[in-house]
């Protein structure tokens, strides 16, 4: 007897060691985690990297923003497989140390491309039509190390998100959590795109990227020292797994007839996890439907692809309302994936001085869109929002601030449009268009405002995704409620490349000079889809029920902030 009570008191002590385990006291060590990882990687290298194809591998401006996009797409398509393994199988804690590890070996990598001269072809003018192209071992060389630098800040962005979203309990602190997130991930993007940057542009490569391998290494024994505060979720195992069962258990059973006794329906162990399965997508309704056969005598599953729980099944139900949404921003995300790139490249055709002896990099352009963020985030958290919910008397739901993001970048689209025109106006009227690589006479600060407007609308609309997919996704879907955002960056990257594709194809707007080219165009036309788009994402809100967002949450959020 002694010895069981001796057992339980060391389980009741390991559970409450576990409970006391997460809370705030994480977050010092997740945010210097995330900003060693993003001076490292999102805007310590790659900001730059469109100059450093151009100046150090002789590739031509149009085709370097094509390979940035592609590089952009796997950044940020690589989330979604470490979200599957954090679910599934390793957990966040072990699939961020692991991509972390991975990164700082691919910032090695990098750095040897620019320290050791025979990986990386002869130095030759920019625009010059006798530079000499990199070869395939250069090529694969440096590939191989982009691949492996990207692994860390794709993953991690988003799975540490959720690592640290784990640490609460209540929704307020879960959203005030991933809005300070983001807060460090900008506020670490503005300095690694200015410090970074710039080092890279007048120091040296080589000095740059060490760097950058040294916050990451930073970064990950910041984030191995915290190990003792976590709260560590143990996967349960594939829900993917659970997934497919819905849908072939369901197929299985489609010509059985539905029932109207909750007892007819398999509720798992858990009696009180839910009763009749919802009347929508009927359908998959079978697939927790009990018939001959189905279980064994003490009710466990006997055939578990031939019958799921009810909750399993209304997990499905809440993806598939969810996907509709979830497309619509798609294509908010496509046109800063192309201005992301195309910025660069405008920059470099621009006056870039301030004053008689500073000069911009081009690559540190996009910093204005990063600090906007940061600040407009900040804005939110302590000004806005509660100013919002003073007048209201509810909090800004999830739906509403991405709609609000959707706004304001087709408004920067808008204004792209009209100082890319200018822009080509004053290029017509010095006659550049005949001159290779040539500058206009045009500063670079035009291109400010609608970075500005890029920034605020990232604000609401990154955030606002996150927020809506961690609370709505079913919870053994976490990690890939958080990775969601990073598909649909990854996705619009090569929406982006595309549609480039098909312009070039069908139009002469996007020659190598853009000079030469209709840029503005091309703006004007992300502008209508745009718009066309943002009259899809109301009808999706329109006919989009919360499922775990509602009127309390509301109520709670907003005397929590009162």
């Amino acid at each position: 007897m002694a010895s069981v009570s001796g057992d339980n008191e060391a389980q009741n002590s390991s559970a409450s060691s576990a409970r006391k385990r997460g809370g705030w006291i994480t977050f010092p060590f997740v945010a210097a985690t995330l900003t060693g990882m993003m001076l490292s990687g999102c805007r310590g290298w790659l900001s730059n990297l469109i100059v450093y194809l151009i100046e150090e591998f002789n590739v031509k401006s149009i085709d370097a923003t094509q390979i940035s996009n592609v590089i952009n797409g796997c950044l940020n398509m690589i989330p979604i497989v470490g979200a599957i393994l954090a679910d599934s199988y390793l957990g966040s804690f072990s699939v961020v140390s692991i991509t972390s590890f991975c990164s700082l070996l691919g910032m090695i990598l990098l750095s040897l491309t620019a320290s050791i001269g025979s990986l990386r072809p002869q130095h030759c003018e920019t625009g010059s039509s006798f530079c000499q192209a990199a070869s395939k071992v250069q090529l694969g060389v440096l590939y191989a190390a982009i691949a492996l630098a990207s692994i860390g800040p794709g993953v991690i962005r988003f799975t540490l998100a959720t690592l640290g979203a784990n640490q609460f309990d209540e929704t307020k602190d879960q959203v005030m959590f991933i809005d300070w997130f983001f807060f460090t991930f900008y506020a670490a993007n503005v300095i690694s795109s200015i410090a970074i940057v710039y080092i890279e542009d007048n120091i040296s490569w080589v000095f740059g990227f060490g760097l950058c391998a040294a916050f990451n290494l930073i970064g990950l024994i910041i984030f191995l020292s915290g190990t003792r505060f976590y709260r560590h979720d143990k996967p349960p195992g594939s829900p993917f797994t659970s997934i497919a069962r819905v849908v072939v258990a369901a197929i299985r059973k489609r010509n059985a007839m539905l029932s109207s006794k909750d007892e007819d329906y398999h509720h798992g162990n858990n009696k009180a996890e839910a009763s009749m399965p919802e009347r929508t997508f009927r359908f998959f309704n079978r697939a927790a439907l009990k018939t001959e056969g189905d279980t064994y005598s003490d009710g466990s599953i006997a055939k578990p692809w031939r019958l799921c729980t009810v909750q399993q099944v209304e997990d499905l139900k809440t993806l598939i309302r969810i996907f509709p949404v979830w497309s619509s921003s798609i294509f908010v995300v496509t046109p800063i994936a192309f201005q992301w790139s195309m910025t660069v490249v405008q920059a470099l055709a621009m006056d870039r001085h301030l004053g008689s002896s500073f000069k911009i990099s081009a690559g540190s352009v996009m910093v204005v869109a990063l600090i906007t963020t940061s600040i407009f985030i900040a804005m939110l958290d302590r000004f806005l929002i509660p100013a919002w919910q003073k007048l209201t008397g509810r909090s800004l739901t999830p739906l509403e601030r991405i709609g609000i993001g959707h706004l304001f970048n087709i408004l920067s689209m808008v204004v792209s449009a009209l100082v890319e025109a200018k822009r080509l106006k004053m290029a017509h009227d010095h006659h550049l268009q005949q001159q290779q690589g040539s500058i206009v006479p045009m500063s670079v600060l035009w291109l400010f405002p609608q970075l500005v407007l890029v920034g605020i609308g990232e604000a609401l609309h990154l955030p606002g995704n996150v927020s809506f997919y961690y609370q709505e996704f079913p919870v053994s879907l976490k990690s890939t409620a958080t990775a969601m955002m990073s598909i649909i960056i990854g996705i619009a990257f090569y929406a982006s490349l595309i549609l480039v594709d098909i312009i070039r194809k069908l139009t002469n707007w996007l020659p190598d000079d853009i000079n030469k080219g209709r840029l503005d165009n091309f703006f004007w036309t992300l502008v209508v889809l745009g718009l066309l788009n943002f009259c899809y994402y109301l009808v999706c809100v329109k006919f989009y029920k919360y499922q775990n967002f509602d009127k309390e949450d509301s109520e709670r959020q907003f005397q929590a902030h009162g």
